[in-house]
């Protein structure tokens, strides 16, 4: 070690004896961070924390595999005391020679310490599979001069060196070090804890528009570049489509028809959902006639709604990818190989359809259906910290490997969504996936009418979101 290092490395262990993370206010500080991070975290992956200290973060974090990296010795041996559980090694930020990848990587108020933030995101590379998320939390440069006066107090620890960066700094240094930042997060107005009083200005003020600004924890989300082009990630995967059919018999041969060819293999499944007229008839007339040249699979649903079709026919699917295609083909088929395109490439995670970027045909969505996703997508912003246009689109596009994580992770939401549009949206943000929206031209009806009832199946919705702001925003 250079004097510079050996001097920094002094310093920080007699923090730490001096300021452990607990106490009246750090404690209650760190332990809102650590259920944050723990809260994107998930029994089967693995979990890697940069910057651990003595571990009280990754020690407590759900993972089936748990790695910490320090560079004091001391803060290592202190935490394989505590925490037998992670895997503790004594490595420099900006050289961790760890020969694996790791599903999520934390850096929790750690770029303010670092010389070169730069070549440590650089680094992360190296530790980085196509998937892998990334969570990089710091202090809101808002609080410059409130945690200087705390340090004064004896408050806080006082830092060897603070780096002061903007959430747009470490956002743009993720970027130019080869990541994409999804999501950006503000959490903890009063980082005290002083009962009734901690519980309405971090459980309730801090998640309201402007007074969230002022929060002192930001967190930036990020996840590798794709590195894999289109034209290459054009024949990587396998795609299934599901679609759900109930009085739509007008619509089923035009969904084949109209249906480009795109990915490594197609498969399509339709989902017969109690009709009343001779749809289930005409799926099966369809799958026969057009056996040669398509991989058509049919079933009827014992259960009722457009939710309960989708998990049978996600059930039944083969491929790589997940698709939804509603049968009434105001999404029209042509345009799903966008959707391929989006999620084969690494642009996105959970990739949704936008009916409200484009003008709509004129019959294609009644006014007060407009209003009503007009107001579930502002609801949906504010819910899931970045901007959501459409949550009522019928197409969504997942990787099965990720619906398949969703299902284990369903408990957490529970079976509230009939619909299925909810149960994907929620599942994908808590499972920390990127979410991103494709613009489609929303078309009028061909054939059929709407099975939506707008003021049932409306106040039903507005349930749903009461319930996941408890779930979501509210933790």
């Amino acid at each position: 070690m250079t004097p510079e290092e050996n001097k920094r490395l002094e310093f920080f262990e007699k923090s730490a004896q001096k300021h452990p993370r607990k106490g009246w206010l750090n404690g209650y500080y760190w332990r809102d961070i650590t259920f944050f991070c723990n809260y994107f975290s998930h029994e089967e992956i693995s979990v890697l924390e940069i910057g651990c200290g003595t571990g009280e973060l990754i020690g407590k974090i759900k993972g089936k595999r748990k790695v910490g990296v320090d560079f004091s010795p001391a803060m290592i041996e202190n935490g394989k005391k505590q925490f037998p559980d992670v895997e503790f090694h004594c490595m420099n930020a900006d050289d961790i020679q760890l020969n694996e990848k790791f599903d999520l990587i934390v850096l929790s108020n750690l770029v303010g310490h670092l010389d070169d933030v730069e070549k440590v995101f650089l680094g992360l590379n190296k530790l980085c599979h196509p998937g892998t998320k990334i969570v990089v939390s710091y202090y809101n440069y808002f609080w410059e001069p409130i945690l200087k006066l705390a340090e004064a107090l004896g408050l806080k620890s006082q830092p060897y060196r603070q780096n002061w960066l903007t959430l747009r700094d470490i956002n743009n240094l993720l970027y130019i070090s080869g990541f994409d930042v999804y999501r950006n997060v503000r959490r903890m107005l009063f980082p005290v804890y002083i009962p009734l009083l901690s519980e309405f200005f971090n459980g309730f003020l801090a998640k309201m528009p402007f007074f969230r600004y002022f929060c002192i924890n930001q967190f930036a989300f990020a996840k590798p570049l794709p590195e894999i082009t289109e034209e290459e990630a054009d024949k990587k995967y396998s795609v299934s489509i599901v679609i759900p059919a109930r009085n739509e018999s007008g619509n089923i041969e035009n969904a084949i028809t109209r249906l480009p060819k795109f990915s490594k293999h197609l498969e399509i499944i339709f989902i017969e959902g109690n009709s009343t007229d001779d749809t289930w008839d005409k799926i099966q007339e369809i799958q026969k006639k057009y056996s040669a040249t398509h991989d058509i699979k049919i079933d009827k649903q014992k259960g009722k709604g457009k939710g309960d079709a989708v998990r049978l026919g996600f059930d039944i699917a083969s491929s790589d990818i997940l698709m939804i295609l509603d049968a009434d083909l105001t999404v029209p088929p042509e345009d799903l190989p966008k959707f391929y395109k989006a999620i084969s490439s690494g642009k996105g995670d959970f990739i949704n359809g936008s009916r409200l970027v484009y003008p709509m045909e004129k019959e294609a969505m009644r006014f007060l259906n407009l209003l009503g996703n007009k107001f579930f997508s502002l609801a949906f912003t504010w819910l899931l910290e970045q901007p959501f246009k459409d949550t009522l689109c019928g197409t969504k596009v997942i990787f099965k490997k990720d619906y398949q994580r969703l299902i284990e992770n369903r408990k957490f939401f529970g079976d509230f969504d009939p619909f299925g549009d909810f149960d994907l949206i929620f599942g994908a943000h808590k499972l920390n996936l990127k979410i991103i929206e494709i613009p489609i031209r929303y078309r009028d009806r061909t054939y059929g009418s709407t099975n939506i009832s707008r003021f049932k199946h409306g106040f039903l919705l507005l349930r749903m979101c009461a319930f996941a702001a408890r779930k979501i925003k509210f933790v």
